[in-house]
């Protein structure tokens, strides 16, 4: 079980996109010439994520592009948001404890994020302390009732990111206009939606 990314963002009504506050990843598992790549998606998935999830909601959305793992995402009414990207096998139970414990945090140690704007300016050390102790799953499912509303009936919706964007929007178009993306991981992600595409049997 592996957790590659977490991050935490504002976004609200005054935000054209959500700002990344904070994040933190694991990439040890990529190769050397992979990882600012692979950060720039993680970070360009969680962003839109973010985006179109409703306060209040906790949801976890599978990547097509990257198939073994899928994005957990929860926003708060007060436009806090926090995401992380783990692997299939990794519990959604720990990981939404963890979100949820890493909102509580930074809520109290940044009292001033509701007004911030710019990107990663939350000096927020728990955040690579969470991700360490996250790779082993127990370390948070133990610390369960961190926020009360994680254990209520709540459903978890999962979905796909296409099934997330708007009527008539497609995600490559938003590759294609995203700034967070340089020009090597836009083709990493047209080259990744080529493979997959190629292996669907219908």
């Amino acid at each position: 079980m592996k957790v590659l990314h977490v991050a935490i963002m504002r976004f609200t009504r005054d935000t054209p996109e959500p700002v990344v506050l904070c994040q933190e990843a694991d990439l040890s598992s990529f190769g050397f010439f992979e990882k600012s790549t692979v950060k720039q998606m993680l970070q360009f998935f969680s962003k839109t994520v973010v985006s179109r999830v409703k306060a209040g909601q906790r949801i976890t959305i599978e990547q097509e592009q990257m198939k073994e793992y899928q994005v957990h995402c929860f926003v708060n009414s007060e436009g806090l948001a926090a995401t992380t990207t783990c692997d299939k096998e990794y519990p959604a139970r720990a990981a939404f404890n963890m979100l949820g414990q890493l909102m509580e945090q930074f809520g109290a140690a940044c009292p001033g994020w509701q007004a911030e704007a710019r990107a990663e300016a939350c000096e927020f050390p728990a955040l690579a302390d969470a991700l360490k102790r996250a790779q082993d799953p127990a370390a948070f499912d133990k610390i369960i009732k961190i926020q009360n509303d994680l254990d209520d009936t709540t459903a978890v919706l999962h979905q796909t990111i296409d099934n997330l964007l708007e009527r008539g929007e497609k995600l490559d178009n938003l590759v294609e206009r995203s700034d967070d993306l340089s020009k090597q991981s836009k083709m990493f992600y047209k080259q990744a939606r080529k493979t997959n595409s190629c292996c669907v049997i219908s």
